[in-house]
């Protein structure tokens, strides 16, 4: 199961993040992969320095901020945090991200997107799966957060420039059906309220959303 999150970061934020990037160094992206993904990883990041520190910062408090990531994660941690830019006859092979980051378990990645989706060809994040492929190209300040574990790719890009702040998170429920659950008794939680306002049934469905997480976080 996979979630997109429209409006991460507004527009004003897409600015300034943009604008902090551009004053980084990249580097080579594939220092970063492990020797397998690295014989199909061409990209660029930016890891180190006080401005993606930055960055990092102003996307966790983003997606934090986010109730439909909140939801869907059920963050404990976001790990790692790096910018990656893909150019012209650059692309990322398929391959799954590591199941530990930062000596963490990673559940969970995302990806915002911080291109215009027509300023760049190619460069969809595809994922793989038993029903086929999903290309995946999004708006600037929109994310996408997927299992950590799905088989996925990048595109090889033909024109423009693709930029993405890219990580992973440890989620407080370590299964995916189990966080499914929870998402979807908030999806039913959050549509009464709006329709009836509290009422019994919702402070049922609360209520055994509360006890499941008992039961399932891992704090």
């Amino acid at each position: 199961m996979l979630i997109h999150l429209q409006n991460v970061c507004s527009p004003e934020q897409v600015t300034t993040l943009r604008a902090l990037i551009a004053k980084g160094d990249f580097d080579d992206g594939g220092k970063t992969a492990g020797r397998v993904a690295r014989s199909v990883k061409s990209n660029q990041q930016l890891e180190s320095g006080a401005r993606v520190d930055t960055v990092r910062s102003e996307v966790r408090k983003a997606l934090m901020a986010h109730a439909g990531f909140v939801s869907f994660a059920r963050p404990k941690t976001l790990s790692r945090i790096l910018v990656s830019r893909y150019e012209a006859g650059m692309a990322y092979g398929s391959h799954i991200d590591d199941a530990l980051m930062g000596g963490r378990r990673a559940d969970l990645s995302f990806t915002l997107f911080l291109s215009e989706p027509d300023s760049y060809d190619g460069g969809e994040l595809v994922m793989e799966g038993a029903d086929g492929e999903t290309g995946i190209k999004l708006a600037p300040g929109d994310a996408v957060v997927y299992a950590t574990s799905a088989i996925h790719r990048v595109a090889t890009m033909t024109r423009g420039e693709r930029l993405v702040v890219v990580g992973w998170v440890r989620s407080l429920v370590r299964r995916a059906d189990q966080r499914e659950i929870l998402f979807d008794l908030d999806q039913v939680a959050n549509a009464l309220f709006e329709r009836e306002g509290k009422t019994r049934e919702l402070d049922l469905i609360l209520k055994s959303r509360a006890n499941l997480l008992r039961q399932w976080a891992e704090d």
